[in-house]
């Protein structure tokens, strides 16, 4: 039987709508002060929910963190791919599109960029499996976005790949955490570089 109706909301609604206030809350908070540094009071207080209705949408941080990172890679991967989508075919084009959209997209906001490359790191082994998820997601896009390169390097697609990943993964690291920050400009421009220098013969 459906719960009943509160304030014009259904019982999974209300759930729905607190859920949502938490991941808005956690993004925040956990991109400053960091995962660690936020506790689940704190959470509760600015989402505006009770330390009992945290539970009732998350079984504890770990768990928060994990669909606050999920939400960035999703939309993270919906943009980069959409850029790839609608460059010309020439690999060229389609590097300098899905690089260029990715640094762009994860640095637009700060928050995602010290989610996605530094607190999912420092939440220790938890997020290791999500993380994982996510790279091979990645690594998916650019092995497609190569695929009918007819003259690559002799070496396995998907390896060379996951070392794109790793030295933008490292770029994006330097952003957050240097002052002053490298110009986003010259994270495309290098992470381009790596990129065109992998998978060209």
């Amino acid at each position: 039987m459906a719960g009943r109706e509160y304030r014009g909301m259904s019982a999974e609604q209300r759930l729905a709508d607190r859920r949502e206030r938490l991941i808005t809350a956690a993004y925040t908070l956990f991109a400053n002060p960091g995962f660690h540094g936020t506790t689940i009071e704190r959470l509760c207080a600015t989402a505006r929910i009770s330390n009992r209705a945290f539970y009732e949408c998350f079984s504890g941080r770990d768990d928060l963190m994990r669909a606050v990172y999920d939400r960035c890679v999703e939309e993270t991967l919906a943009s980069v791919s959409a850029a790839i989508e609608q460059a010309p075919p020439m690999l060229d084009d389609r590097i300098v599109a899905g690089i260029g959209e990715y640094v762009r997209f994860v640095t637009k906001d700060a928050r995602r960029a010290r989610v996605m490359h530094v607190e999912v790191r420092r939440a220790g082994d938890v997020l290791s499996g999500a993380r994982q998820r996510s790279v091979l997601e990645f690594s998916k896009v650019i092995e497609r976005a190569v695929d009918d390169v007819q003259h690559r390097p002799p070496l396995e697609s998907h390896l060379l790949a996951l070392g794109v990943i790793g030295a933008i993964t490292e770029l994006l690291i330097e952003w957050v955490l240097s002052d002053p920050a490298p110009p986003v400009d010259r994270l495309v421009a290098t992470a381009t570089h790596i990129f065109r220098s992998s998978f060209r013969p």
